[in-house]
């Protein structure tokens, strides 16, 4: 389990693609590391294949992973946001996160305001009901607050609604977004509390009844 909170940026050393999967090769800064840890990497929990002691790693992506998330899109060089997992003594400064990408968004647009910077990123419609304005939402593993929702939106061929966000220069600063641009895929994640209570709801008619 993570909380969203990048603990720093990685550099992408090494892409090999094979078989419709991917090794990739991360400079994670991390002198620590443990054969098997999950690290969130741009919010996908992955798992560390083999390390160095200088904090080089390795991880295995499967077809699947590639399918469901933006990580075909990195390169050698990319930079990307690293978190460890949570420990319990842990503060809990973003959200419950996963790590387990629930759709791919689209970056729509990027305009500065004042210090920080306004974002919107176009997300299907499937996962409308997850998401509540001031709600917490991940993108590329980072923990968010909804600013503004916009619904009716189509991209492409595609329907679905945008989210709107305010960067504050501190997470523009130490996060991959500053190096995003528009049209670019981005991985995102609900608040998984939200597919919970859909869930209790579906199979509990009791609360469901009394829930209206």
């Amino acid at each position: 389990m993570f909380s969203g909170i990048i603990e720093r940026l990685g550099k992408v050393r090494g892409v090999s693609l094979r078989d419709r999967a991917m090794d990739l090769t991360i400079e994670t800064g991390l002198p620590d590391l443990e054969l098997g840890e999950s690290i969130a990497v741009n919010g996908v929990c992955l798992t560390v294949a083999s390390f160095t002691p200088d904090g080089m790693a390795d991880f295995h992506l499967s077809g699947e992973t590639l399918s469901r998330t933006a990580l075909n899109r990195l390169e050698t060089g990319s930079r990307v946001n690293l978190e460890r997992a949570v420990a319990a003594s842990t503060r809990l400064s973003g959200h419950i996160v996963q790590g387990h990408v629930d759709t791919v968004g689209r970056l729509v647009s990027i305009e500065k305001a004042g210090d920080s910077f306004a974002l919107r990123i176009f997300v299907p419609q499937a996962l409308r009901r997850y998401v509540v304005e001031k709600g917490s939402i991940t993108f590329d593993g980072i923990s968010l607050t909804v600013n503004e929702l916009h619904d009716g939106v189509t991209d492409g061929n595609e329907t679905g609604f945008t989210v709107g966000l305010t960067i504050i220069p501190h997470t523009w600063e130490h996060t991959d977004l500053s190096t995003l641009a528009v049209g670019d895929r981005v991985n995102m994640e609900v608040d998984v509390l939200s597919k919970y209570v859909e869930n209790l709801l579906r199979f509990s008619p009791e609360l469901a009844k009394a829930a209206s």
